[in-house]
């Protein structure tokens, strides 16, 4: 990505300004708190249905993890040209440029139509799939019939995501934490009734459990389509005009930025999916506790998650206003705000780390105490990883207001693969560690990219570079 010099001293001075951290702060925790919000409501819809799950038996919660393998794949695709929306959008917004705002927007939802299609039809394959991995046939068929209620899901969740980005993007992120708080209890109800067969309806367990998950993601995007169409201040921006017209000027720069972030996902969740597969060589017990222990992390994760993606909104902002110092300031405010949070979940997971699993696993599941026992050790471990996640999180999502997600892309190659599952292999098996020495491993991986992504984005931002301007 071409960026452009300015102001080559660097943006130090604001950078000092008490005052200035504390306006970036508090504008930032403006935007973070419903972002995180809403992606602590996605993720409470999943856990909720883990939790459903979970009553099942320790086999049905393996099957989930590995159906996640294949459904998180095939998601972060999407996901990651989808999240381009929101630094085209901020920028934009930044330069003023309605019309743009609205063109990023109409890109990202036709590319999540275009990439979606055939990701959906690959999930039906994941009993296949997943038996070709090495995995035990019986997990992988009970798999098979989850993905296949939950692979619907995808389209309606990435143009969700682009809807709320754009909401983002213009500073009015809330009514996207809404429609997920709605969705939260409709999605437990639902659940519940398809998994068990409650009123009369025959029980569908996992098929159940991913037909709710489809049902509630349609609903959310139809409602997320209506606010931005016909509700102020979004209704200015004529979200649907024109939404047939054929953009390809602007559908190759969202490309250009949303295929690295794509395949930075991918590489970071390919880890786990692969952690998971070792654990599954293990057995089912290691593979039930990483799962646990793993879902516990992603909730707490959302977090920092939602401030990368106040970062992204922030920085790209200041990117559109042609505001140097301004994308230092933002981007510096928002690695500290996630850093800060992750350190307080790590005195949770510590403290509560006996606890946490109980909440997935009923007391008279059969090897409870062994999975809840190899559970806790996973959350003792994984207590340094959670902030070097948040941190590095947190600096992807300031790089991606740069338009910044190559040379990320290359970081994440090599921390996440040739340092992270080089180590959980080696400490898991030759040196005998199992399941700790998996999560000592990616701990390894996550660290390094934490670090060499900070001095990537202080780098560019030290000499004062800004994106090409939208258009």
């Amino acid at each position: 990505m071409t960026m452009t010099p300015t102001h080559p001293a660097g943006p130090r001075a604001p950078a000092r300004d008490p005052a200035a951290w504390r306006t970036e702060l508090t504008e930032t925790v403006r935007l973070a708190v419903p972002m995180a919000a809403t992606q602590l409501g996605q993720i409470a819809m999943m856990t909720t249905d883990l939790m459903l799950l979970g009553r099942l038996g320790q086999d049905v919660v393996a099957a989930v993890a590995l159906a996640h393998i294949v459904l998180f794949l095939c998601f972060m695709l999407g996901m990651g040209l989808v999240s381009a929306v929101a630094p085209l959008a901020a920028q934009a917004f930044g330069a003023r440029e309605p019309r743009m705002v609205r063109r990023a927007l109409r890109v990202g939802l036709w590319a999540a139509t275009l990439v979606g299609i055939p990701l959906t039809v690959l999930q039906m394959f994941g009993a296949d799939i997943l038996t070709a991995l090495g995995q035990d046939r019986a997990t992988a068929q009970l798999s098979g019939h989850y993905l296949h209620g939950l692979a619907w899901s995808m389209v309606p969740a990435w143009w969700f995501i682009a809807l709320r980005s754009f909401m983002g993007a213009v500073n009015r992120p809330e009514p996207g934490l809404w429609i997920t708080l709605a969705a939260i209890p409709a999605n437990l109800v639902l659940a519940a009734i398809l998994i068990f067969g409650l009123f009369g309806l025959p029980p569908l367990g996992v098929l159940g459990a991913g037909l709710a998950t489809t049902l509630v993601n349609l609903g959310m995007c139809a409602a997320g389509v209506w606010v931005c169409y016909a509700r102020p201040p979004f209704r200015k921006y004529q979200v649907l005009g024109r939404f047939w017209r054929t953009d390809w000027p602007l559908m190759r720069k969202l490309f250009v930025i949303g295929v690295p972030i794509a395949g930075m996902f991918a590489l970071e969740y390919g880890l786990f999916a692969v952690a998971a597969i070792m654990m599954g060589w293990i057995g089912t017990t290691a593979l039930a506790a990483h799962q646990i222990a793993l879902q516990f992390a992603s909730v707490i994760f959302m977090v920092p998650f939602g401030i990368a993606q106040a970062a992204t909104v922030r920085v790209g902002q200041a990117a559109g206003r042609r505001d140097p110092a301004g994308t230092r300031l933002a981007g510096f405010v928002a690695i500290a705000l996630g850093a800060a949070f992750m350190v307080t979940m790590v005195l949770l997971a510590i403290t509560g780390r006996n606890v946490i699993p109980l909440a997935f696993l009923g007391s008279d599941t059969a090897h409870a105490a062994e999975t809840i026992a190899l559970t806790a050790t996973l959350l003792l471990v994984g207590s340094t990883f959670f902030i070097v996640d948040g941190i590095q999180s947190v600096t992807a999502g300031a790089l991606r207001g740069l338009n910044d997600t190559r040379v990320p892309l290359l970081i994440a190659a090599v921390s996440f693969w040739a340092i992270g599952f080089t180590a959980s292999y080696g400490l898991a098996f030759p040196a005998g560690l199992e399941a700790a020495g998996i999560w000592f491993g990616f701990t390894i991986g996550i660290a390094v990219y934490a670090i060499l992504l900070v001095w990537r984005f202080h780098a560019l931002t030290q000499r004062g570079y800004l994106p090409d301007a939208p258009g």
